[in-house]
């Protein structure tokens, strides 16, 4: 009989490999659910929250409303920097664990809310829990640059899958449980995160003993990362603000509310497809920056052509194209710009680099929420889509000389060298 050969073991993966390790496919797939979870809570009260805030008392006005929707990410805003800071410090998984303990006191002061202002004290209280950057900087510290697209890809995924989910689940719940019933599911959503973070993601690498004083002037001064931080502003006051009026284009189009999910699921879908087929190849190849100038251009184009449809009768089929197109833009710049900050940013400061990044983008939320609400009740929905197309394109102008970041080679963990032989 021949002898049997001796399975050989495994290798780790080489540094410049796109293959995730172990480790890193465990850390994205766990701040992945994390994200998931305290994402999904909040797009579920956002497609029918203007609706529902109606019936409480206050809620007629839609300056008032649209600023309950944003002010979550005022406080967010507010608290991104001390918190992506706290994290360089304290490390991750703590900061990590108190914001979201934050968040979920914030969602069950919304459901007991018997007034608009008591919506917006909770709403408040959510912003408070301001982690984003903490997770980011813990998903960051633990992939490697050249799959760190990947990882913030699946991340991005995961919350437009959320955002979808939510769109088909809020009409089918809130007959039966109403907005503060989503509201304390929100805050069960949270708590399940931190059992998550707890005991699923990999535990987090050594901090360093303290961080440099100058870190956060350091970041406030790096070209790159301004552009960036510029950018996540627009991207999500323009995302915010469309949602104030684009429920009204659907119903005037002839699509009752509850089937409004008809249109977003399968654009979300479908634009999923576009972006696994475009960012991950052309990144490879090089060509990410003008992946991401054209996805910039592409969502000034839909506001456009929402303005085009706020004027004239609304046809189902041009809006449901527009989101398509919007999707696919949207998604790719969620994967790549957190991917981009994170290698911009110095490896001392990535909490502070990511708080500032996410600082402007909960401000976006915050802005597009407000000033949305304030357009639409003074100028209309022709000026809401304006503003956005006019912002897009002041995006369009600071971002374009932006060099794509180079990818910086590290070794897999030991954990990973471990695990592989």
């Amino acid at each position: 009989m021949p002898a049997r050969s001796t399975p050989l073991p495994m290798q780790a993966p080489s540094p410049d490999s796109p293959t995730m390790t172990a480790t890193e496919r465990r850390a994205s797939a766990g701040l992945s659910a994390i994200f998931a979870l305290r994402m999904l809570g909040l797009f579920l009260v956002l497609p029918v929250f203007a609706l529902e805030a109606a019936r409480y008392p206050g809620g007629q006005d839609p300056a008032m409303v649209g600023l309950a929707m944003g002010i979550y990410g005022l406080t967010q805003g507010l608290l991104q920097i001390p918190f992506g800071m706290a994290s360089d410090r304290l490390g991750r998984k703590r900061v990590i664990v108190v914001g979201l303990l934050i968040f979920a006191l914030g969602s069950f002061v919304a459901a007991a809310a018997d007034s608009l202002l008591g919506l917006l004290v909770g709403r408040s209280l959510q912003g408070a829990g301001a982690v984003s950057a903490a997770v980011t900087a813990l998903l960051a510290d633990q992939t490697r640059d050249v799959v760190r697209t990947k990882a913030m890809a699946l991340v991005g995924s995961s919350i437009a899958l959320m955002f979808a989910l939510s769109l088909i689940a809020a009409p089918l719940l809130t007959p039966l449980m109403g907005l503060s019933g989503l509201f304390a599911l929100t805050g069960c959503l949270v708590l399940g995160g931190i059992a998550v973070l707890l005991w699923v993601v990999p535990p987090a690498p050594a901090q360093p003993v303290s961080v440099a004083r100058g870190s956060l002037r350091e970041v406030l001064r790096n070209p790159m990362l301004l552009r960036l931080d510029c950018g996540v502003f627009v991207l999500h006051a323009v995302q915010m603000a469309m949602w104030v009026a684009l429920p009204a284009l659907l119903l005037r189009a002839g699509l009752a509310a509850p089937a409004h999910w008809q249109v977003y699921l399968p654009t979300v879908l479908a634009s999923f497809v576009v972006m696994g087929l475009t960012l991950f190849p052309l990144e490879r190849r090089g060509y990410l920056r003008a992946l991401f100038l054209s996805s910039v251009a592409v969502i000034g184009v839909v506001q456009a052509g929402l303005l085009f449809a706020a004027t004239a009768a609304p046809s189902l089929w041009l809006l449901g194209a527009l989101l398509f197109v919007f999707f696919c833009g949207f998604n790719v710049l969620e994967a790549s710009q957190p991917s981009m900050a994170s290698r911009a940013a110095p490896a001392h400061a990535r909490g502070a680099a990511l708080g500032v990044y996410n600082t402007l983008q909960s401000l976006g939320f915050f802005v597009g929420g407000a000033t949305g609400g304030w357009l639409v009740k003074t100028s209309g929905e022709q000026a809401l889509f304006a503003a956005c197309g006019g912002l897009m394109l002041l995006w369009l102008m600071v971002a374009w000389p932006m060099a794509a970041p180079t990818i910086t080679q590290t070794a897999p963990s030991a954990a990973d060298k471990a695990v592989a032989t």
